[in-house]
């Protein structure tokens, strides 16, 4: 029986991949391990698309869902324009409902200056509290499209915000209840705030108007996940300096009470870039100005010296990412 969460990579090759046999000489950009996009040369521009599921998070279901699949376009380096939703109900699911999760949806779409362009609204036994399918569509110059592909040896890696972002903000809004002598008040609403933080469109624009050597968003699995899966993509290894990873305190908090690692939990809002050396200052630069913060957490290095953390005396092997940290509070 399978596990709750996303496929781990071994599975996702070997029951899904592998069947995806047939091939469009328009598509530059496949269904890979780490790939979050397609690519399809639609000259003299590239369409860029990219779909996400929403299945915690119910008060946020609407804004997560537009945010994360415009910030898969966004670590392509490229703009999105447009979000398609299927929105599906549990039975039981009121009027007033829909109009608020659609009215927050759109609230974001419009923050984002993207257009919802279509979708499908269902009420169905078949679920049994809200799910949301977003299929985000974006633009860019023919070849402009960055992909971790191209990320080397000597390249630096850049994290913006903070590791387990929206999985503070997914379990302070879902697990409230639970957290009574575990967060102060002022705490939580700090928690569930993070929440509005989720989106990487400004510096995922930025990044790519100056170029980089690939971008990922950091979403299940986490920091070390993204930074495993970037690796895999370009035949690298990596070395991560865990002291230099930006954690609130508000999420260790979460993470001591839970027993869960921050480095693995869910982290949309957070964009992992490799960086050329001559470019990291001009990165770093224009992302601050943007209000956004930003932080060197390691550098690329050989495939053969592999994908490791180094902190506190200790140089450990990161292992393939698997279930999000989240999945092990929500099957308690």
């Amino acid at each position: 029986m399978l596990k709750i969460g996303k496929l781990d990579n071994r599975l996702l090759e070997d029951i899904v991949l592998r069947h995806i046999r047939h091939r469009r000489p328009e598509v530059t950009t496949r269904p890979g391990v780490g790939e979050d996009c397609a690519v399809v040369d639609f000259a003299p521009y590239e369409c860029v698309l990219s779909t996400d599921p929403i299945t915690a998070a119910a008060a946020q279901a609407g804004p997560l869902a537009i945010h994360v699949s415009c910030n898969d376009i966004a670590a392509s380096g490229a703009e999105p324009l447009g979000v398609l939703l299927a929105v599906l109900l549990p039975e039981g699911t009121r009027e007033e409902e829909v109009r608020e999760l659609m009215r927050r949806a759109a609230e974001a779409a419009e923050e984002l200056d993207v257009e919802i362009i279509g979708g499908h609204t269902e009420i169905t036994a078949a679920v049994t509290k809200p799910v949301i399918i977003s299929t985000a569509i974006g633009r860019a110059a023919k070849g402009s499209t960055q992909s971790a592909k191209n990320m080397r040896p000597g390249d630096c890696l850049l994290l913006t915000k903070q590791a387990g972002l929206e999985g503070t903000g997914i379990l302070a809004s879902d697990c409230g209840h639970k957290l009574a002598g575990v967060l102060s008040d002022a705490e939580l609403l700090e928690a569930e705030a993070m929440l509005s933080r989720v989106s990487v469109v400004r510096e995922g624009v930025i990044a790519g108007r100056i170029g980089t050597a690939g971008m990922h968003d950091v979403t299940e699995g986490g920091v070390l996940g993204a930074v495993w899966e970037m690796c895999e993509i370009s035949g690298t290894g990596a070395e991560i300096w865990e002291e230099a990873i930006p954690v609130a305190a508000v999420t260790r908090k979460l993470c001591a009470h839970f027993g869960l690692d921050a480095l693995r939990l869910i982290s949309s809002g957070a964009m992992l870039i490799a960086a050329r050396p001559a470019k990291k200052d001009a990165l770093l630069s224009a992302i601050r100005e943007a209000g956004v913060e930003v932080a060197c957490i390691g550098a690329v290095r050989e495939r053969g010296e592999g994908v490791v953390i180094v902190g506190g005396g200790l140089r450990r092997s990161v292992e393939p990412p698997g279930a999000d940290e989240i999945y092990r509070v929500h099957e308690r």
